[in-house]
């Protein structure tokens, strides 16, 4: 018996590899291959999901996930990265990013000058030339993410406004700022400050970034970003026309959003906000997760707090990586399901190697954040390299208990965007 209970905690205890990982695109490092992806199921016919990855690239399946087919994305405002993909209730998809108008890059003055959004309503086969939100040029819009009301089908976008990006003078500054959409992304309001604390235009931990929206269930907007080894949070009961008048704070993150890892050129561990808009037990609840150093500067962990009461208050951080080894995990994101209500995290791992070989981990948690269960998604362990770009962050997406995360590999000189086909209630 005792060797019976010995073999069972072994086997609880051992997180196995991934047999449903799919490859979604394999492409050179070189000059920019595919990563920072983003990934949305269709909220009205789950089957349907499209994804994109830097600078341009779309991609779209028809099968939830199992096969998928590639193209470029294209405006007239340019396509410059950081890619985020959302569905609204109606089935449009909805494609974010950075600008390049002049097709110039970093060349150009007018890089950077906007946020564009692009909308499809066949399922990522074809898409329109888009809009914009935050022109207000010479100042520079970087890291946008964007949230759908499921009551409204109003679409929220939160990015960093910085007065010149990049730039060391301390008479400038970055800002967290907010535009709305009626009308399914094709005309936005005029962008908003919602932060109190300015930041340094460096795009280092003094640096006011990583915003995410996420809508409750009776339409709550909740953001929160990390400044200065602090996360913060805002409020809004509105629809964003008003904010609260101080930000709270969730957390200390120690050693702050902009971390060394070793065999990546840079990494963040910025928070992603989420909220829980299902019926289920803990419908209301707000989430962030972030990555921080709290445990020594060699033993990244992923952490989660969450609030029931519109995030006034918090929890102390829940840790959600459940390895007892001192190693990096990093890169989280975070989904709460709309429909089960469960909380799903996907994130890099490196518990099992004594090098810069990196793994793939889902978390989920069913009973709203408290504890969690963790699964390899990833076929085969990787070793990115330093000198290759690896992205700012990964995503994932779930919906009525399909989940279906995104992340990056490296391999062989090439850049793989891989998503996984993850079931269940």
């Amino acid at each position: 018996m005792k060797q019976l209970t010995l073999l069972l905690s072994i086997c609880l205890s051992t997180l196995l590899h991934s047999q449903t990982a799919v490859l979604i695109k394999e492409a050179p490092a070189y000059p920019f291959g595919p990563c920072e992806p983003s990934i949305a199921i269709s909220l009205s016919n789950p089957d349907v999901l499209v994804a994109g990855s830097i600078l341009d690239r779309v991609y779209y399946s028809k099968d939830g996930g199992k096969t998928w087919t590639t193209d470029d994305l294209e405006s007239p405002h340019g396509v410059w990265g950081d890619p985020v993909v959302i569905s609204d209730t109606n089935g449009r998809f909805l494609f974010f990013h950075l600008s390049d108008p002049d097709g110039k890059n970093w060349s150009s003055p007018k890089i950077l000058d906007r946020i564009v959004c692009q909308w499809s309503d066949n399922g990522g086969e074809d898409w329109s030339e888009g809009s914009y939100m935050g022109l207000n040029h010479p100042k520079d819009q970087d890291k946008e993410w964007a949230a759908v009301d499921l009551n409204t089908n109003a679409v929220y976008c939160t990015w960093t406004q910085f007065d010149t990006y990049g730039s060391k003078d301390s008479s400038e500054f970055s800002n967290i700022l907010f535009a709305r959409s009626d009308d399914g992304g094709e005309s936005w309001s005029e962008a908003i400050q919602i932060n109190e604390l300015s930041g340094n235009c460096i795009d280092d931990d003094q640096t006011t970034e990583g915003a995410v929206p996420a809508v409750g269930p009776n339409g709550e907007i909740y953001v929160a970003w990390a400044y200065d080894e602090k996360i913060y949070f805002d409020h809004s009961f509105d629809g964003g026309k008003t904010w609260r008048e101080h930000d709270v704070t969730v957390a200390d993150q120690p050693g702050g959003w902009t971390v060394n890892i070793p065999g990546l050129n840079r990494s963040n561990g910025m928070p992603i906000t989420a909220a829980d808009a299902s019926n289920g037990e803990y419908s209301g609840r707000v989430y962030v997760c972030w990555a921080d150093l709290r445990n020594g500067e060699t033993d990244m962990d992923i952490w989660i707090a969450h609030s029931s009461d519109s995030g006034n208050t918090w929890t102390e951080p829940i840790r959600v990586n459940g390895d007892t080894t001192h190693t990096m995990q990093f890169l989280p994101w975070m989904t709460v399901d709309p429909i089960t209500g469960h909380v799903h995290a996907v994130y890099y791992d490196r518990r099992n190697h004594n090098d810069a070989k990196t793994d793939v981990i889902v978390a989920t948690s069913t009973d709203g954040g408290n504890t969690w269960t963790e699964q390899f998604v990833n076929d085969e362990s990787f070793l990115p390299l330093e000198f290759v770009f690896f992205g700012d962050y990964n995503d994932i997406d779930a919906y009525n208990g399909r989940v279906r995360p995104i992340w990056t590999e490296f391999r062989n000189g090439k850049l793989q965007v891989w998503t996984a086909l993850l079931e269940g209630k």
